[in-house]
């Protein structure tokens, strides 16, 4: 009966879109004196809001029982709120919404992560009818077709038969930046290449660097270059411009020839050979690794296999720093929803009919935790208004998407996301040995941002429980990409807090010892680096005759579509 249930849940639903929005009706009918409570609360709103109504059409005045919460931009026009009209379909909308979504997370006898995934999936459908995103509900819109004597409107319709062309709503126009020419453009070689990826070594900015070098892993469901986009937002020039000797990765974008490549080739190939690497180009012992996101949880997995496969005294990284990663996976964010039985196995299977999964269809599903911001935003601007979308770096990299090989993601999602076996001692062998965290003692700095929704900073800060050794934990204001692309500028744009972290800290017994600093956590991380970098030396070119250059920095792998 499980696999036939399966198995038309798999056909039916495989997303997890229905269900839940059933199982919740089901148990607020189970609840009768739940829903007439609820009922009651929405009839007292209603109320309001019918003196409301009837306020604004007799011309009196008579302020909004309900407010757009303050990053919510699609009412911000004066029309939204001047003209009664335009005013009470805001507010009717508003109120509808509100106390759907309240419903959905208060439902009664309904597991957590079934109310979370029925209210992400109503509040995307809420989202769509929205009166923003159609235009004879939208004034500001009409206002625009007038003004501009139709022009907007044509506009807009060349936006969106583009944007059909494109097969994507899109962010920015993928003409103003190329590769190599406007963005990831700071000095560099490759001096490594295999079949996952290409190793690139910056020249020297400065006369003298630290010995040791840095190495930094990148996730590869995006490429490299977001830690070197524009000069002045760009982590590898500042990292150059402090004295760093850097190598970072550059990953192959897969096709359906490397369906079989696994995370135990991610991690030989990939991580290893890039600290192989720069280990052999420097001539130093030792290297300061960097993980990014899913490099991030790379480079935790191989910090436990060489901490198993290595002597003590022989494990080839010293020290080690993570930006926004996972390694306990029981509260991964709003992705949560799409992470089930089902969804892996609809997910998997569509990979292994291609060999791949598509990063446009990972990038659509990312963009649905943000609808608002990430896909009506440009619908309203774009076919609306016929604006042109501005051009922005950071939405060019997250449009150019990489593809992930079929048996490493596939394994990926079920022993990580679904299973959360890393945080279990020896229970996965990846690459021959058995993965235990706790057998990590090397002093590790961890990043996180506040207002993350991919890698949650109360679920990135258990990494702090499962190692040992020295820690410093930092908690970067903003996101996910602009949490850490986070370039020191006069005055301040951000903020951050930082300190040690103990094995027995909860994050919050953390956060209420910690104060808040103004600025930059980059100035933080070099004055806890620099102590471990080794001493000042004379500045290594990028290539040299035992690692001559293969291509000139970024590489070809970043080309690759």
């Amino acid at each position: 009966m499980r696999e036939l249930h399966d198995g038309v849940e798999g056909t039916v639903d495989p997303l997890g879109m229905a269900a839940p929005l059933v199982h919740a009706q089901l148990a607020w009918l189970a609840h009768p004196q739940e829903l007439a409570e609820r009922f009651t609360r929405l009839s007292t709103d209603l109320w309001k809001l019918q003196l409301h109504s009837v306020n604004r059409m007799l011309g009196l005045a008579s302020s909004d029982p309900i407010r757009p919460h303050s990053d919510d931009a699609r009412f911000a026009d004066p029309v939204w709120t001047e003209y009664p009209t335009w005013d009470l379909s805001k507010e009717w909308y508003l109120a509808f919404t509100r106390n759907m979504q309240d419903m959905l997370y208060d439902t009664p006898g309904l597991a957590s992560k079934e109310r979370r995934r029925a209210a992400f999936w109503w509040r995307n459908l809420l989202n769509a009818m929205a009166p923003t995103n159609f235009l004879w509900t939208n004034p500001v819109a009409m206002r625009k077709a007038v003004e501009t004597n139709g022009e907007s409107l044509s506009n807009g319709l060349r936006n969106f038969l583009d944007d059909l062309k494109a097969g994507n709503v899109r962010m920015t126009d993928p003409d103003d930046f190329h590769v190599g020419e406007n963005l990831a453009t700071t000095p560099g070689e490759v001096i490594f290449r295999n079949r996952l990826l290409e190793v690139i070594h910056y020249a020297p900015t400065q006369a003298k660097v630290h010995a040791k070098p840095v190495v930094i892993v990148t996730p590869w469901i995006n490429k490299f270059y977001i830690l070197d986009l524009v000069q002045r937002k760009s982590m590898i020039r500042f990292l150059l411009d402090q004295g760093m000797d850097v190598f970072i990765t550059s990953w192959k974008n897969p096709d359906a020839s490397m369906r079989d490549c696994s995370f135990d080739d991610y991690l030989t190939e990939g991580v290893h050979a890039i600290v192989e690497c720069a280990r052999s180009f420097t001539g130093q012992d030792k290297v300061h690794a960097v993980g990014y996101c899913i490099g991030g949880t790379a480079l935790s997995m191989y910090m436990a296999w060489a901490n198993r496969h290595f002597p003590a005294d022989q494990v080839p990284v010293a020290e080690w720093t993570l930006f926004t990663t996972l390694v306990d996976f029981h509260k991964p964010g709003d992705i949560e929803v799409f992470i089930d039985e089902a969804s892996i196995r609809y997910i998997t299977d569509n990979m292994a009919s291609k060999g791949y999964l598509d990063g446009k269809e990972m990038a659509s599903a990312f963009r649905l935790l943000r609808s608002n911001g990430l896909i009506w935003h440009y619908v309203v601007h774009g076919w609306l208004y016929g604006e042109t979308p501005p051009p922005f770096d950071v939405l060019f990299w997250n449009m150019d998407t990489t593809r992930m090989p079929y048996a490493m993601h596939s394994w990926y999602l079920r022993e990580l996301y679904l299973n959360n076996k890393l945080i279990h001692p020896d229970a996965l062998e990846v690459a021959g040995e058995p993965l235990d965290l706790g057998r990590i003692t090397q002093p590790l700095y961890v990043v996180a941002a506040e207002d993350d929704h991919i890698a949650p900073w109360l679920q990135t800060f258990r990494v702090i429980n499962h190692v040992t050794g020295p820690k410093r934990y930092v908690l970067s204001s903003s996101g996910h990409i602009l949490g850490i692309i986070n370039p020191v500028v006069t005055p301040p744009k951000r903020k951050f807090w930082a300190g040690e972290a103990h094995r027995s800290d909860t994050a919050e017994q953390w956060r209420n010892r910690t104060e808040e600093q103004a600025g930059s956590w980059w100035t933080d991380w070099m004055d806890w680096i620099k102590p471990h970098a080794g001493e000042l030396i004379e500045a290594r070119p990028a290539a040299n005759e035992q690692n001559p250059s293969l291509a000139p920095a970024p590489g070809t792998y970043v080309l690759e579509s």
